[in-house]
């Protein structure tokens, strides 16, 4: 039931959490670089994870045993909750949000892999490497929260594949209901993010779920519950879209750290004008493409490299043709 229950809260917490906002004036007034034309209330990420630390409590009480890592997981996500909502009330520089960002992916790997107090050069250049890649995931899911409903489902639907594969290899319990509670907890909150939204998510929702999500993968990895490979055949759409496009940028000699709208996803909202489009051929592209390839990667992990490689091939294919767009 604590999924059902997480998501009910997440829904309800996030319609109390609006009225609050408009009254407010906690509002997101477009410009020129934005892809909607309405000022909308954001920072539905608060309610949203608050209700996923709900939801993590009920789980507890009804038996779930959460062991340490959860617990890292849980805290470092609510620290970046709180990052998000005093970067919105008093703009927070970008080196200081970075080293918090860093400070907070740090904690989650070293939490995994202990390899501070490795002796080994080899360990601590792995792990750094691997704090590296979960700070990009979770700034690149930040970079990828730019329409209505995109960076929600695209949660969820990555949830809810680890979920069946992680529950078809057998794995703890525990991490197939945090896969739940994560996707129940965007569920509530989508009632109210989908196009058109009346609730954005903001930094303070995106980012946390964005570590949340690479921490899983590095878990599932880690523990022996699900290959690698399958978080990141999973989320293939925003990691294809967001490193391709800053490496495109970088190539051309562009300010890669100004905001833009060049990203796929950006271009395809402008070119089918509206945001719900893009987000039904999200689930599309997951469902259809995606998923198949990321159980198969669980089935037979030893060919996990070649499916993520099959897996992001046509999504390459599809940002080239979207770059023509404009």
């Amino acid at each position: 039931m604590a999924p059902l229950l997480t998501m009910i809260l997440s829904a309800c917490l996030c319609g109390g959490y609006l009225i609050l906002a408009r009254r407010w004036q906690i509002l997101d007034l477009p410009n020129e670089r934005s892809s909607h034309a309405m000022p909308t209330p954001h920072g539905g990420g608060v309610p949203t994870i608050a209700a996923l630390l709900l939801g993590t409590w009920l789980a507890s009480a009804a038996g779930v045993d959460w062991g340490v890592e959860y617990l890292v997981m849980l805290g470092t996500a609510a620290a970046l909750v709180v990052i998000g909502v005093v970067d919105d009330l008093r703009s927070l520089g970008v080196g200081l949000r970075f080293a918090l960002y860093s400070a907070c992916s740090l904690i989650v790997v070293n939490t995994l892999y202990h390899f501070i107090l490795e002796p080994s050069v080899l360990a601590w250049a792995l792990g750094l490497l691997t704090v590296v890649a979960l700070l990009w995931l979770l700034n690149l899911y930040n970079f990828m929260d730019g329409i209505d409903a995109f960076a929600a489902v695209q949660c969820m639907l990555a949830c809810a594949g680890a979920w069946v594969i992680a529950s078809q290899s057998g794995a703890d319990p525990a991490y197939r209901q945090f896969c739940l509670l994560l996707l129940a907890a965007q569920a509530g909150f989508l009632v109210w993010n989908w196009p058109p939204a009346k609730l954005f998510m903001g930094d303070a929702g995106s980012v946390p779920t964005g570590l949340l999500l690479g921490a899983l993968a590095l878990l599932g990895s880690v523990r022996g519950y699900l290959p690698l490979a399958c978080w990141l055949i999973l989320l293939g759409p925003f990691i294809v879209d967001a490193s391709a496009t800053l490496a495109w940028r970088i190539a051309t000699g562009q300010r890669f750290t100004q905001p833009h709208r060049l990203h796929a996803y950006q271009r395809l909202s402008r070119r089918y004008g509206g945001h719900r489009p893009v987000v039904l051929m999200l689930i599309a592209i997951v469902v259809l493409w995606l998923f198949p390839l990321a159980w198969l990667a669980g089935l037979c992990p030893k060919y996990g490299l070649f499916l993520v490689i099959l897996a992001y091939l046509p999504l390459l294919a599809g940002m080239a043709k979207t770059a023509k767009l404009g």
